[in-house]
């Protein structure tokens, strides 16, 4: 087991710095839906809060030391279409939305 180190700085509301052995991140949005920027790009999260149930995605590669790069480029598969990995994270999204929408309302 290795040594782990993680604090998260709340600066505004829906904006945090996150410091950890590997680097600094900053955190915009709230729970439920949030985007994070790091040196190793930036990650969009969605999830029901208080569930457990969360849908990540790298939205960007960044330039950190540790984002490896690939060796040799990725032979391109033909395209089937839209995946059900996609549809999933898309209706789960849309999901989310309108739960945190319905929070914030009532």
């Amino acid at each position: 087991m290795g040594f782990r180190f993680r604090k998260s700085i709340k600066l505004f509301p829906g904006i945090r710095i996150n410091l950890s052995k590997s680097g600094v991140s900053a955190s915009i949005g709230r729970p439920g839906a949030t985007v994070n920027i790091s040196g190793r790009g930036t990650r969009g999260t969605v999830g029901l809060p208080g569930t457990g149930i969360s849908y990540s995605e790298n939205l960007s590669r960044g330039t950190h030391p540790d984002a490896s790069e690939p060796t040799q480029a990725p032979t391109p598969k033909p395209s089937t279409g839209t995946s059900m990995g996609t549809i999933i994270g898309w209706v789960f999204l849309l999901v989310c939305f309108f739960v945190i929408i319905g929070k914030v309302r009532g």
